[in-house]
């Protein structure tokens, strides 16, 4: 698998695509994650501070099989970019790295920053923030979500690097 693109790159190639198929998630993420460069198919969550499907997700198998070998998977949160609790932390930080994943792309809150450095996973949040959210097995898994005005779905493929996130309905590498 490999690493080589640029988000800036990306961007010269597809800046005219008025399709739909290429979008630019705003300025508004932060890095908590050791892996500061991560890429892969999309799979989303939408949940409102109620992290147990997050939990569910990060549990589970973070990679799809292709013909070119295992490729991790990119969750995307849409957690209404509620501020008021974090729908990862540290321990689901270490699930998701454990299980495989290339990142967890959240439009909410996280915790644990000390924790989340130390794990092998892409992690981009909007902010930090100590309590934990409520456990009321409310949400949807893989339907498509806008997050930040943006629309992601299922299947689509994210790159996130230093100067930001990208996404396409299709590889764009």
């Amino acid at each position: 698998m490999t690493f080589n693109f640029a988000t800036c790159d990306i961007c010269d190639v597809h800046k005219g695509d008025l399709s739909g198929h290429f979008r630019v998630l705003p300025p508004v993420f932060k890095d908590y994650g050791q892996v500061r460069k991560f890429f892969g198919p999309v799979q989303t969550v939408k949940c409102f501070e109620d992290n147990s499907l997050v939990k569910s997700a990060v549990d589970s198998k973070g990679w799809i099989d292709t013909a070119q070998g295992r490729t991790p998977k990119v969750l995307v949160v849409d957690g209404g970019a509620s501020l008021r609790y974090a729908l990862l932390g540290g321990k689901l930080g270490e699930a998701a790295a454990r299980n495989g994943w290339a990142g967890v792309v959240i439009n909410g809150c996280v915790r644990d920053a000390a924790e989340l450095i130390g794990h092998q996973v892409g992690i981009r949040a909007l902010a930090l923030m100590p309590l934990p959210t409520e456990k009321r097995n409310e949400g949807q898994s893989n339907v498509p979500i806008l997050i930040q005005g943006v629309r992601i779905a299922p299947g689509d493929w994210l790159y996130a690097d230093e100067d930001g996130i990208v996404l396409g309905s299709k590889p764009l590498v």
